[in-house]
Order: structure tokens, then C-alpha cells, then sequence
């Protein structure tokens, strides 16, 4: 059966280097990464292409893709994260813009994964703040995700759906499972996944850890429609969760305050329990296992290269051992 077996990396953790040097790092220290997940749009910064010039010139596109082979390397993914349901017409439109352009341009680039988010619209007509429409226990919440649902969520997906069959026959557009968003657990990812056969999961295990649920459990339950993977963790600190726990409102705040934070792989759950994760993939379309650095307390230079290699070892089956010690990114 087939498994994910290619190690890549999301390019936001090095937003301040230019591309190049990235690259250069990457395969000189940490070999074991073989492709790259690029911010195209939305949300997702993107430094390091010009996703409008790409989508226009052929020679752009050709420059770039040698940028990347130049270092044995391979675009995994684009990432255009964003809200295109925001009640806010012009942010909504930007996201859609970027969604619609990434599904017309992956296939140019030689991979047919995009990585999204299944936004959040207002809760009544007219609001202008997006809602996350959860916790209907209290009555101001009820019925708000049933509605925001009805109304906006699955009549635009639905569309985006049939649009990118259209254009890209091949792409998969894969949606991270996030609070904050319409689709952020298995219930709704099943109802999200029935608007369309291209859409799928990106499972980014970091998310349920943060939410309770078990990681392995929700791969194994939505396994045929995982289409790409992001390796992180989630790290909790017992005393503030005690005070304060897992709905803190405080972000961006001091991570030594908070109850939580995402962290590398191996430094929330242990080597045993990402071995079991990691092996559960098999049977999913994913191709790819993303290293997405987010961890407050360690530089990427030291997360990426530790990540690979714990990843690296699930695949293969071995035990941990001495790694190369990879060296800093220039100053």
C-alpha cells in the first residue's frame, strides 16, 4: 500500500532569508528534506515566489523550477491559508483570487497540492467580524455554524470545487482541520469532503493535539481523503493549563505564559507515538510529510533538521542514533 515517504518543509519558518539560501541550507545541512511547501497568497506570505509572474510567464516559471533543482529539491505545495468567506469583501476576495490562481498554477509547477483553510464568514448578514461557529451551548452561539454552513460555506466550496475541476483536473485541494475555521474536526471535514470529490485533508496533527482528540484515531477515521501532512506538536505547560486551560485568548502573547504551544515533533509526544502516527498514513494519498516550524522555543536552523530526522526514522523503521549536527543559517 502506498505511504507518504517524502520529507518536505513549509517555507514560512525562514521568511527572512531569500529563497536561494534557503535552499542552499536545506540541502547541504538537511539532506534528508527533498521539497518545499511555498506560501502563495491569502494569508501565507510569499517572499519567496511571485505567484502573479509565475502565472504569466512560462521563462518565470522555468527560472524558478531550476532555482529549486539546482538543489535536488521539489515544490510540494503551495499554501495560499486564508478566509475567503470573510464578511470583509476585499480580504474575501483576495483569498478567493489567490485560491483560484494557486489551482491554476500548481500543475505549471509540477505539483497538484494546495494547501488551504475552509475560512469562517460572519455569523448574521451584514456582521462584520468573522465568527467561529462552536460552542452552541450558549444561546447566542446556537444554530450560527448550521447557518454559516447553509449560507456560505458549502455553496462556495461546493463552486471552488467544480471550478478547480475545470481548470486543474488533477489538483487537490486540501483544507487544514483548524479551530477558528469552518472545518476543524472530523464531523465537519465529512460534511466538508462530501462538497466535492478534489477536496481533502492537510493533517496537521499539532491542531487535535491542542484540541484533545487523538491524532492517530481521526487519520485512521478520514484516511482515503488525507491529500498532504504537516509534522507538528503541541507542548503544554500543567500549570498554566491548570489556571487557564486550552481556550486561552492571548495570541500572539509570551509563550513561557501560555497553557500551549506548537512545538517539534518529538517534543510534545514521544518518538514511540509519532512512529504510530506517521505509520497509520499508510493507505493515504499523501506523498509528503511537511515540517511546519512554529516552535517559540527553537530556532528552525535546529527544529527542521531534528524533525527530518525523527520523520526520517519512522518511515524507515530504524532507531534514533547520532545525526549530523547541521550548521547555523548565515547571519
Amino acid at each position: 500500500m502506498h505511504k507518504p515517504d517524502r520529507i518536505g518543509v513549509v517555507l514560512e519558518a525562514f521568511l527572512d532569508r531569500p529563497l536561494d539560501e534557503v535552499l542552499t541550507w536545506l540541502s547541504t545541512e538537511v539532506p534528508l528534506v527533498t521539497a518545499v511547501e511555498v506560501g502563495a497568497g491569502g494569508y501565507a506570505p510569499h517572499p519567496h515566489c511571485e505567484p502573479d509572474e509565475l502565472l504569466s510567464s512560462e521563462q518565470s516559471r522555468t527560472q524558478w523550477l531550476g532555482r529549486l533543482r539546482r538543489h535536488d529539491i521539489e515544490l510540494d505545495a503551495l499554501n495560499v491559508w486564508g478566509n475567503p468567506l470573510h464578511p470583509d469583501a476585499e480580504i474575501a476576495a483576495a483569498h478567493d483570487g489567490a485560491l483560484r490562481r494557486a489551482i491554476r498554477l500548481a500543475g505549471d509547477l509540477g505539483t497538484n497540492t494546495i494547501v488551504a483553510m475552509a475560512g469562517a464568514p460572519a455569523a448574521l448578514v451584514g456582521d462584520r467580524a468573522p465568527v467561529f461557529g462552536a460552542g452552541g451551548w450558549l444561546p447566542y452561539l446556537e444554530g450560527v455554524h448550521e447557518q454559516q454552513w447553509e449560507d456560505r460555506v458549502a455553496p462556495y466550496w461546493a463552486e471552488l470545487s467544480e471550478f478547480a475541476a475545470r481548470v486543474n483536473p488533477d489538483v487537490r485541494l486540501c483544507i487544514e482541520l483548524h479551530p477558528g475555521s469552518a472545518v476543524y474536526n472530523v464531523e465537519t471535514f465529512e460534511k466538508f469532503a462530501a462538497l466535492g470529490p478534489n477536496l481533502y485533508a492537510n493533517l496537521d496533527p499539532s491542531h487535535f493535539f491542542w484540541m484533545g482528540m487523538d491524532a492517530i484515531k481521526v487519520v485512521e477515521r478520514i484516511r482515503h481523503r488525507i491529500g498532504h501532512v504537516h509534522a507538528k506538536d503541541t507542548s503544554f505547560n500543567a500549570e498554566h493549563l491548570a489556571l487557564n486551560g486550552l481556550l486561552d485568548h492571548r495570541w500572539p502573547a509570551n509563550p513561557a505564559e501560555m497553557p500551549w504551544n506548537f512545538s517539534v515533533p518529538g517534543h510534545g509526544h514521544d518518538e514511540q507515538y509519532w512512529r504510530a502516527l506517521i505509520g497509520a498514513f499508510e493507505g493515504s494519498p499523501a506523498t509528503t510529510i511537511s515540517i511546519e516550524h512554529e516552535d517559540p522555543f527553537v530556532a528552525p536552523a535546529i527544529g527542521v533538521p531534528e524533525a527530518a530526522a525523527l520523520i526520517r526514522r519512522a518511515l524507515d523503521g530504524t532507531a534514533p542514533g547520532t545525526t549530523h549536527e547541521p550548521a547555523e543559517l548565515s547571519a
